[in-house]
């Protein structure tokens, strides 16, 4: 195990770095692929000999990460992923090495310092992408077009609720009273719909969004980690 584990870590650097041939890379994903089997029996049969516990996911979460077959080409990308990979088999060689549950005790000594350190950041990145999303919604047409198709069920609800109204029942005496509240009922729903069609209506909530976000995004970074 110790031997597989230092074998995958260096073939994850030397597939990293390395500018190798298309089929050299098949070939070191062929053999990470059968590390990584191995790996997966080896940590089965440890799990079962731990009477399948859940602490034991627990303990040696690194472990299936590092299970994760990241020379992929498709993963190339995944720069970080790739990093943590290699980390989580690191901490297995050690283990092997070392004792078992040594990359346990530091990653859950250290785990605090890190996440502190990066929640910040992530939060920020994250709110970035979050604005970038929302500035570029057509919110009021999405409404728009939501009221227009049920505009008949919206039009009997208004009805139904005035003449639930204890308010209106005055007004229920009135001399077509159904007809008036019906027309008032369409113009209302027919300009609400223009104005939310208007392209100023997504200019006006697309600025509020982007306030809201840049005072989310400042009082994130202003707060102590």
């Amino acid at each position: 195990m110790l031997l597989l584990a230092v074998v995958s870590v260096g073939m994850l650097v030397w597939a990293w770095v390395a500018d190798l041939r298309p089929e050299t890379r098949d070939l070191l994903f062929t053999i990470d692929v059968g590390i990584c089997a191995v790996f997966l029996v080896e940590f089965v049969w440890r799990w079962r000999a731990g009477g399948w516990g859940w602490r034991f996911l627990g303990r040696n979460w690194f472990e299936i990460v590092g299970m994760i077959p990241v020379s992929h080409p498709a993963l190339r990308a995944f720069r970080l992923l790739r990093v943590i990979v290699l980390l989580a088999r690191l901490g297995r060689a050690v283990d092997r090495t070392v004792g078992d549950a040594v990359t346990q005790r530091l990653v859950n000594r250290f785990l605090g310092s890190v996440i502190a350190v990066l929640k910040k950041p992530v939060t920020v990145a994250v709110l970035d992408e979050v604005g970038a999303v929302l500035r570029t919604g057509h919110y009021a047409k999405n409404i728009s077009r939501a009221l227009a198709e049920n505009q008949t069920e919206l039009r009997q609800l208004v009805l139904d609720k005035i003449r639930a109204d204890p308010a209106a029942g005055r007004l229920k005496l009135l001399p077509f009273h159904d007809d008036i509240v019906g027309a008032i009922t369409d113009t209302t729903i027919r300009v609400v719909l223009e104005m939310l069609a208007d392209p100023r209506t997504d200019e006006m909530i697309s600025d509020s969004l982007r306030e809201n976000l840049d005072q989310i995004r400042a009082a994130v970074e202003a707060r102590e980690t």
